[in-house]
């Protein structure tokens, strides 16, 4: 029986330590959580949002950096990537949904925001810090998507339009950079309990709770970081191109177990 072949060196975990991480929408949810494991892991961590009082004190905890970011605001970007230095690492966590209206109701100011924040604000972060990432010979450029950006459902038209905006976005990245040492990774989240997700889109806390009703363990916004700081520590040679992760209950988009 032959032995066991050892892994190469390529193999081995790309440690944090050293290396500079940004995160945007990192004042809450998924970016705060985004912020504490890659910090937890040995990063250098950047944490950018609109907050700041939150940013601040989030920051302080976990040794990190808070820098004030609106994404919609292109001298905003520009400032944060001037006070940059070095970028290894960006996570495109900034975004949320703000409506739930059919099509027929569309409220196009909403549409705009929506598309504002989760496409446009992606571009301007991504063109502004990837001449950072191409710099740094090891650069990885991470989107948290959704799965409504790989399919569609009824009362959440302009969200899903701008998360499948964010997913070709992407898959474009990833085609243009192939020669380049950047990695693209998209991170796509299911049923996802956050503090203020499903608030922001139903404008309801009654029908925010509903969401959830009878799910006995929807994912929580360090799940969804557990992926991303897997994503980026795999050796540079491996790229995580598509990550979908939901809770157990979730089978798809419409295919939820609830409890009685």
């Amino acid at each position: 029986m032959s032995s066991p072949v050892a892994p190469s060196s390529t193999s081995t975990p790309f440690a944090g330590s050293g290396r500079v991480a940004v995160v945007t929408g990192a004042s809450s949810g998924i970016g705060a959580a985004t912020a504490e494991r890659l910090a937890a892991d040995g990063f250098s961590v950047v944490l950018a949002a609109r907050r700041i009082d939150r940013l601040t004190e989030l920051a302080e905890r976990i040794g990190g950096r808070a820098v004030q970011l609106d994404v919609t605001d292109p001298m905003s970007v520009a400032a944060l990537a001037a006070g940059l230095d070095r970028v290894d690492v960006l996570v495109n966590n900034a975004g949320g949904a703000f409506d739930s209206n059919p099509v027929a109701e569309a409220d196009l100011d909403s549409w705009q925001r929506t598309y504002d924040v989760n496409v446009l604000g992606t571009v301007r972060v991504t063109t502004a810090l990837l001449p950072a990432l191409r710099a740094s010979g090891a650069g990885d450029l991470v989107f948290v998507g959704s799965t409504a950006g790989l399919v569609s459902y009824e009362g959440g038209a302009s969200y899903t339009a701008a998360k499948h905006g964010v997913h070709t976005l992407v898959e474009t990245l990833r085609l243009e950079l192939v020669a380049e040492p950047v990695r693209v990774v998209e991170i796509a989240p299911g049923m996802v309990k956050t503090e203020e997700f499903s608030l922001n889109r139903t404008r309801s806390q009654e029908k925010a709770d509903a969401v959830y009703r009878g799910v006995r363990e929807p994912l929580v916004a360090a799940d969804v970081a557990d992926c991303i700081a897997w994503a980026v520590t795999r050796p540079h040679h491996v790229n995580v191109d598509l990550l979908v992760v939901r809770p157990r209950a979730q089978a798809a988009q419409h295919k939820v177990h609830r409890e009685e």
